[in-house]
């Protein structure tokens, strides 16, 4: 079993007794039911699954259940020998927006207390923004995403307390030895290859054989498409057009999206905007927002229209980019550049620490690939991400962090250089190190 993070916060969740009912999210095929399964199967002798994608394409069983009462007659007839005691009964609620009445049905089933529940949902913050009476108060959403680099880590053999140690060098700014540093920089480049879809990985461990892994991002990136198909014909080909065009956005310079190139016209973002906003609500992209003008908090200042999208898997990347030739990325091939690779494992990192994504853009100035908020500094923390051996030409970088307005305490470089070192405020870190740069919580405040 592959050991996610995510995992603890289930477990408080089941044995808090909190009065909301806790919705995992997050892009299909991520391991959202395998680990509420996991975790549920575990604590709860009555562990009841409810699975309402499988239920609207069959029986329909809950398609009616608009109440408590029709809810219980139903779960009855499937799961009746399970229905015990809450502390003992867990009900999982898989695909919770499959039916969204069932999301309104949420504040009364907890309510009613009758059993401990936990949910999952894919595609939820469109289903969310459709439905009438959702009880906010009663729902605690938190989502989940693949493996990160530090859970590839995990998975092969590197055990919590090497990753705390080298948590503790990253803090302290340190340096690793040279060994060290190329076995995590071999590991770091397998994980570009096989990114952090489960069942990607779980192939990789058994097989090695990247002809399999290949196969299955395939299948994903294949049920990604399907699942735009729920929409009428016009909406869900501009959804795929999108999509589609995103790895070759990530070779061009300015790697934004430009609309105009979709559909070949004179084409703006509010033409796009419902199929964006699809790519990013079901988690199957990351967006990036453009600020020209940086000050904390980013959000204030953000272009909604400037943007730039990733997909949500650095492993599916490298599928479409590169398919079966691994030696691009284990072996530095010279004529391939790994920008768009690198930057796109970057913003997944980041995003599944905690972080709003934003890039700097100035027509005087230039880009910098990320910005995100330093909240510990009530400032701005500029990065960039090199593939190569340029990592020390950042001129763009340079002029942000010189820019006395923007208040920069720190900026951070990250390449496959071994040392770290600081230059000024900007700080020289291996690529790998981006698994720990997460949003900031102090482990407490008394007011």
């Amino acid at each position: 079993m592959l050991k996610r993070k995510i995992q603890t916060f289930i477990e408080h969740y089941l044995t808090s007794n909190s009065n909301k009912m806790l919705v995992i999210d997050g892009a299909r095929q991520i391991g959202k039911s395998f680990i509420i399964r996991e975790v549920g199967k575990h604590l709860f002798p009555n562990f009841i699954e409810v699975n309402f994608v499988n239920d609207k394409n069959g029986p329909k069983v809950f398609a009616e259940a608009n109440t408590i009462e029709k809810f219980y007659f139903q779960l009855s007839t499937i799961a009746g020998e399970k229905m015990h005691e809450k502390a003992n009964t867990l009900v999982f609620l898989d695909e919770i927006q499959a039916y969204p009445h069932m999301l309104t049905m949420v504040k009364f089933l907890k309510e009613d207390d009758r059993f401990s529940y936990i949910a999952s949902g894919s595609q939820l913050g469109i289903t969310l923004r459709q439905t009438v009476s959702i009880p906010v108060g009663s729902l605690e959403i938190k989502h989940m995403y693949q493996l990160d680099f530090e859970e590839f880590l995990w998975a092969n053999g590197f055990g919590e307390m090497a990753t705390d140690e080298l948590r503790k060098k990253y803090e302290a700014n340190e340096s690793l030895g040279e060994n060290l540093h190329q076995r995590l920089l071999d590991l770091f480049k397998r994980y570009l290859l096989i990114g952090g879809m489960p069942d990607a990985v779980n192939a990789y461990l058994d097989t090695r054989n990247i002809v399999t892994v290949r196969k299955i991002q395939d299948d994903i990136q294949h049920l990604y498409a399907l699942d735009a198909s729920q929409y009428d014909e016009e909406h869900k080909l501009k959804i795929m057009s999108v999509y589609n065009m995103i790895p070759s956005n990530m070779e061009n310079k300015k790697k934004r999206l430009v609309y105009k190139a979709i559909e070949g016209n004179d084409k703006r973002w509010k033409d796009y905007a419902d199929e964006i906003e699809y790519l990013i609500s079901s988690g199957i992209t990351l967006d990036v927002k453009a600020i020209s003008s940086p000050s904390f908090p980013l959000v204030e200042s953000a272009s909604k229209n400037l943007i730039k999208l990733y997909l949500n898997d650095v492993g599916l990347l490298t599928n479409i980019l590169y398919q079966y030739n691994v030696s691009a990325i284990l072996n530095d091939e010279l004529s391939v550049n790994l920008g768009s690779v690198y930057e796109s494992v970057v913003a997944s990192e980041l995003r599944a620490h905690g972080n709003e994504l934003f890039y700097y853009d100035n027509k005087a100035k230039g880009e910098v690939d990320y910005i995100v908020d330093d909240y510990e500094h009530l400032s701005v923390l500029p990065i960039e991400v090199k593939s190569g051996k340029d990592y020390q030409i950042h001129r763009a970088l340079n002029a942000f962090a010189a820019n006395e307005d923007y208040k920069i305490k720190k900026g951070i470089v990250f390449s496959n250089e071994r040392e770290v070192r600081s230059k000024g405020i900007i700080t020289y870190m291996p690529i790998y190190y981006v698994m720990f740069l997460g949003h900031w919580v102090p482990e407490k405040i008394v007011l």
